[in-house]
């Protein structure tokens, strides 16, 4: 008599977390906390920086003339990029934890996550990467009307003229709009998916909820995330190197602030 073993259920899903009120004071919290996992364990915030800021330059060098890989390079980036940000959500984990900072370990996280909720995360990014760039191309069209035909390439006056300036302007606040919706969506839904078997849907809604709930701290956060890579990017983007693995340390312990357990 043969036994049939049926398939192993998937693992219960946790509830979901409360959400708390932040202060601004917290924000500097959480930078020093960030600053201070950077410097116990840097080897792991220069690889998971490193591999975000090459990878980005092989991929605008690979697809450099070739619309192709363009749009390949486009569609894998935006993807790929969310693992670099679970790595050092992990350092965080297990300093926070007390738990030895294996490499092994450590990139074995990463690594068990393409089967978990992150790559639908990502892939939600990638679909919000190609709506931005239709819309962009969209708005350029209807505003510079026939000027279009010009090659904006090798002369950047037309963005001179009063439609360029209008258009830009549009650009830039229609971009602003959707970059703080992305944000709202991911700000603590990819340090909760790491951490809780949430769905991404479920994460990414409770994300939006802790943000409308502390709606000034997080526009602050925002502020301070952007401002930093910016800075950061002006050094032949050197400074990367350092602000991102601060910036993701940091995101793991305002995570840590804005949801908590109840049990």
């Amino acid at each position: 008599m043969t036994e049939t073993t049926s398939p192993q259920a998937p693992p219960p899903a946790s509830p979901l977390p409360e959400i708390a009120r932040l202060t601004l004071r917290e924000l500097i919290v959480v930078l020093k906390h960030g600053l201070d996992d950077f410097r116990a364990a840097p080897q792991f915030g220069l690889f998971f920086s490193a591999v975000y800021v090459l990878g980005g330059f092989f991929m605008v060098w690979l697809s450099a003339g070739h619309v192709t890989w363009v749009l390949a390079t486009s569609l894998g980036f935006p993807l790929a990029a969310p693992f670099a940000a679970v790595g050092l959500y992990e350092v965080s984990r297990r300093r926070e934890a007390d738990l030895p900072l294996v490499w092994s370990e450590i990139l074995g996280v990463v690594w068990a996550e393409r089967t978990r909720q992150v790559p639908w995360i990502g892939a939600v990014i990638v679909i919000y990467f190609l709506f931005w760039t239709f819309l962009a191309h969209m708005v350029f069209a209807l505003m510079m009307g026939l000027t279009t035909l010009t090659n904006i390439s090798s002369s950047f006056d037309v963005f001179l003229t009063g439609d360029g300036l209008k258009m830009v302007a549009v650009e830039l606040v229609l971009g602003a709009i959707l970059a703080l919706l992305l944000f709202a969506l991911t700000v603590v839904s990819l340090p909760l998916v790491l951490e809780k078997e949430v769905d991404f849907v479920s994460a990414m809604i409770l994300s939006v909820q802790a943000f409308k709930q502390n709606a000034f701290v997080m526009l602050i956060w925002a502020v301070v995330i952007a401002s930093l890579t910016l800075v950061a990017m002006i050094p032949w983007f050197l400074g990367l190197m350092i602000v991102l693995p601060v910036l993701g340390h940091a995101t793991w312990h305002l995570y840590r602030r804005v949801l908590y357990d109840t049990q």
